[in-house]
C-alpha cells in the first residue's frame, strides 16, 4: 500500500533532522567558516578564499597530503591482498574457519586511539618490545627508531593499519567466497584447472562485489583516520605529519579555525572524489565480468 506523502513525511522527519542537524548543517558551517579569519575567540572576520590560496604555500599541509595518500595507498593495497589471500586459506579449513576469523576480526572492534598507544610502546627505540625481540633473534642490524620520521614511520602505522582491519577485509572476502557454487570449482578442477587457474577465472571474478565493498570501506577509512596517527606518533608533535592531524593542530594548537576549516573541505572533497572513482571504476569491473 502505497502511503499518502504526509504520512511518509511524518515517518521520514526524525531520519532527516538528524541527517540535517549532524550532517548537512555542520557541513555548511564548517565551509561558512573556512572563509573567516576565526580564532577561537571574537568576531570572524570574512577573508573570502584566502584561506584556499594559504593553502598553496603551505608545505606542511603538502607533505600531510603526500603521507595521507602514501599511507592510504600501502593499507588499502596490502590490506585487501592479505585480506583475500587469509579468505582463500579460511575456506579451506572449516573446522577452524570460526575459531580464527574471530582471532583476526578482534582487533578491529578495539579503539584506534588505544591500538595506537599500545603500539607506540611496542614501536619504542629505547628497549622496546619490537627492538628488544630482533636483538634477541639475531636481527640487531635491522633495528630501526621506528616512529622518527620518514618512509619507516609511514610504513610502521600502515602496518598498524593492516594488522588492525586485516580481519575486517577477511570476513567480507570470506562471506563473497563461501557464496560461490562448488559445483563451479569442482566442474573446473574434473576439467583440468589448477588451483591458481581456478582463483583466477572463477574465484576471484565472482568476489567482485566483496573487492568493491572492502577496497572503498579500507580507503575511506584510511583517508579520514585520526586517532591512530595522533596516538601514535605523538599527536601535536609528530613525526608523520597527516591530513586529520593538521587540521586538528591548526584548530586547536594554532586557533586557525578558519584555515582549519579550508583544509577539512578540502579533505572532505578529497575523500568524496577518491571514494566515488574508486568505486565508479569497481563497479564498471563487476559489470564487465
Amino acid at each position: 500500500m502505497k502511503l499518502p506523502w504526509p504520512v511518509a513525511l511524518a515517518f521520514m522527519a526524525p531520519a532527516l533532522l538528524l541527517y540535517l542537524s549532524f550532517l548537512v548543517l555542520p557541513t555548511v558551517a564548517s565551509f561558512a567558516l573556512s572563509l573567516t579569519d576565526f580564532r577561537g575567540m571574537g568576531e570572524a572576520k570574512w577573508v573570502g578564499l584566502s584561506n584556499y590560496a594559504r593553502m598553496l604555500e603551505d608545505e606542511t599541509l603538502h607533505a600531510a597530503i603526500g603521507n595521507t595518500l602514501t599511507f592510504t595507498l600501502l593499507v588499502v593495497v596490502v590490506q585487501n591482498a592479505l585480506g583475500l589471500l587469509l579468505a582463500v586459506w579460511l575456506g579451506k579449513l572449516p573446522r577452524l574457519r570460526n575459531t580464527l576469523r574471530v582471532a583476526l576480526f578482534t582487533p578491529s572492534v578495539l579503539a584506534l586511539v588505544i591500538v595506537g598507544y599500545v603500539w607506540s610502546y611496542i614501536f619504542y627505540p629505547l628497549g622496546g618490545p619490537l627492538n628488544t625481540l630482533m636483538d634477541a633473534i639475531g636481527l640487531g642490524a635491522f633495528k630501526q627508531s621506528w616512529l622518527g620520521g620518514g618512509f619507516v614511520t609511514l610504513a610502521s602505522a600502515a602496518g598498524v593499519m593492516v594488522w588492525t582491519y586485516v580481519g575486517h577485509s577477511t570476513a567480507i572476502f570470506l562471506a563473497g567466497y563461501l557464496s560461490i557454487p562448488r559445483e563451479l570449482t569442482e566442474s573446473a578442477e574434473l576439467d583440468g584447472a589448477g588451483p591458481w587457474q581456478r582463483f583466477w577465472n572463477i574465484e576471484w571474478p565472482l568476489l567482485a562485489p566483496a573487492t568493491t565493498v572492502t577496497v572503498t570501506l579500507s580507503l575511506i577509512g584510511c583517508l579520514r583516520v585520526f586517532d591512530l596517527p595522533y596516538a601514535l606518533t605523538g599527536g601535536i608533535g609528530s613525526s608523520m605529519p597527516y591530513l586529520s592531524v593538521t587540521i586538528y593542530r591548526n584548530a586547536f594548537i594554532n586557533n586557525a579555525f578558519g584555515y582549519a576549516a579550508a583544509i577539512a573541505v578540502v579533505s572532505v572533497a578529497l575523500i568524496v572524489l577518491a571514494s566515488g572513482l574508486t568505486t565508479q571504476a569497481l563497479r564498471r569491473r563487476e559489470s564487465h565480468l
